[in-house]
């Protein structure tokens, strides 16, 4: 924006009292429109002071997927491992997993959305199916949290009746606190207490999922 003095306004001319007024009005005006667009810039980037504090750090994730990796890469020698990734908040731990597993793998997605008129329901609608079959295959369900273990339970159902060799979840984060049935995960990142998170793929209105470690939200 420029300043008042870019406008080179010709008052040479004009009564004395009237180019003051006239140069006061005009400086008044572009105050209030900085004031304003500074306004705007801070309403539409994301307010780190929503951020209460760093649950998990960049490097301690890291590491343990590292180690998930090691796990999965023994348990799955010799076998046929597809990778199943659920849409959008595993998409990173997922990628940052596989390149820590090291056998022959392949990954697939799936997205899934809650229905309108039963979201704790745990039956979710598949808005994005796989693109290859997992029949004889052993398949690793990759989620970024479970919490009620609905979701993830109904997936399991979905995905055995496609008649996998085997079928296993790994599960970033494990919020056991708000489990409502019994889900059994073979590959757990971290148990992680009651509270909202997002960073490393998870979001809260579609932000944050950029960061590289976990928050809690305040």
């Amino acid at each position: 924006m420029r300043d008042p003095e870019d406008f080179n306004l010709n008052l040479s001319g004009s009564n004395p009292i009237v180019a003051n007024r006239a140069w006061q009005i005009l400086s008044q005006k572009f105050s209030l429109s900085t004031k304003k667009c500074a306004v705007e810039r801070k309403n539409f980037m994301p307010n780190e002071i929503e951020i209460e504090k760093v649950l998990i750090p960049q490097d301690r994730l890291q590491q343990r997927i590292s180690e998930l990796g090691s796990e999965i890469s023994e348990a799955y020698q010799n076998k046929d491992l597809a990778v199943v990734a659920i849409l959008k908040g595993s998409f990173i731990f997922a990628a940052d997993l596989l390149r820590a597993i090291a056998i022959a793998s392949t990954i697939d997605f799936m997205s899934i959305s809650s229905y309108a008129n039963q979201p704790q329901s745990g039956v979710v609608r598949i808005t994005k199916d796989l693109e290859e079959s997992i029949t004889g295959r052993d398949v690793l369900l990759v989620e970024d949290i479970i919490d009620t273990g609905l979701t993830a339970n109904y997936l399991l159902r979905v995905l055995r009746e496609r008649n996998p060799a085997s079928l296993q979840v790994c599960a970033l984060l494990d919020k056991s606190a708000r489990r409502i049935i019994d889900l059994p995960v073979a590959y757990r990142g971290f148990e992680i207490p009651d509270v909202f998170v997002v960073g490393y793929g998870m979001d809260y209105q579609q932000l944050y999922r950029n960061l590289p470690y976990i928050a809690v939200l305040a």
